[in-house]
């Protein structure tokens, strides 16, 4: 077998096709699970399960869109440090056995998504518009690319929400997108400090500066903590005020782990990587369970 060029041997088909996945990443469709928290049916097995189908539905398809985003940056990746060693970029799986896993992997995703319901599956479809889209054009247009990124973070809320047949509150949504922006920022001035304008495989790259990617994130950063603040304290249940505390340190550990450790690059390897924001994120969690099962609304 043929090495790399850092003479590290190629893994086989069967683990590189399953490495195409990014199982890694559907961490990111834990968020269907938000709706499920804050409605209260946590407790409710139908729910549960109902959220349980959306999240796979989503890891489905969204590792669909990674491998096909993966197989048209195969050139661009070969350059980058750590993306020349995925498995299309690195010839471990080749492009015809990556295009039909993306075919199954795909078909399996929408089919859990008929499961659910229409709406969902219309969500669903809308989710992989997008991100076909951002692989295409929005990936290289300057802070439009941030958006949709952030636009599919949405979805997934939406789409959580959908699946167990709740309403949520507009500042739930407000609150992911305002999130979801200021990772994607914080990437972004991660892969500028990491590469440099000139070295990554990001052409739009040149287009961020350290001082406009500072700005972002202070816009943004101050967004998503008003936006929960607002959230807290006008709903129903005044005690979640109690958590306000476990999304500022988790806000602040982050951007201390960008500016200070250089990553951020990776921000499922941060967000999952990082013990005080795991334990922080599982102390919030239990906090909004406690609020929902130990105290009562108030009225309108």
């Amino acid at each position: 077998m043929s090495a790399t060029p850092d003479d590290i041997a190629l893994p086989s088909l069967p683990v590189a096709a399953f490495k195409a996945l990014r199982v890694k990443q559907w961490a990111k469709n834990g968020l269907l699970f938000a709706a499920l928290l804050f409605s209260g049916k946590f407790l409710e097995v139908p729910a549960i399960l109902d959220a349980l189908v959306g999240f796979f539905a989503f890891s489905f398809v969204a590792s669909a869109g990674y491998i096909f985003n993966d197989t048209l940056d195969r050139e661009a990746d070969r350059n980058h440090p750590k993306k020349r060693h995925r498995p299309i970029a690195s010839g471990a799986l080749p492009v015809p056995a990556a295009i039909g896993e993306l075919v199954v992997v795909g078909g399996l995703g929408v089919a859990l998504a008929w499961m659910i319901s229409p709406w969902f599956l219309g969500i669903t479809v809308a989710y992989l518009v997008e991100t076909l889209s951002y692989s295409f054009f929005f990936k290289h247009m300057v802070i439009i690319d941030v958006m949709m990124i952030a636009s599919g973070f949405v979805l997934r809320a939406i789409a959580g929400a959908i699946a167990i047949d709740v309403a949520v509150s507009p500042w739930f949504f407000l609150c992911t997108a305002f999130l979801a922006l200021f990772i994607g920022f914080n990437k972004r001035r991660a892969e500028l400090v990491q590469l440099g304008d000139g070295q990554g495989t990001r052409k739009n790259l040149q287009e961020y500066t350290p001082s406009l990617l500072r700005e972002f994130q202070a816009i943004v950063t101050s967004n998503v903590v008003v936006s929960y603040a607002l959230y807290a304290v006008l709903g129903d249940r005044p005690w979640m005020v109690v958590t306000i505390p476990f999304v500022l340190y988790v806000i602040f550990r982050y951007i201390y782990l960008v500016e200070v450790k250089g990553e951020g690059g990776a921000p499922e390897d941060t967000l999952l990587g990082d013990a005080p924001i795991l334990a922080t994120t599982v102390l919030y969690v239990l906090s909004v369970m406690a609020v929902l099962l130990f105290t009562t609304p108030t009225p309108a």
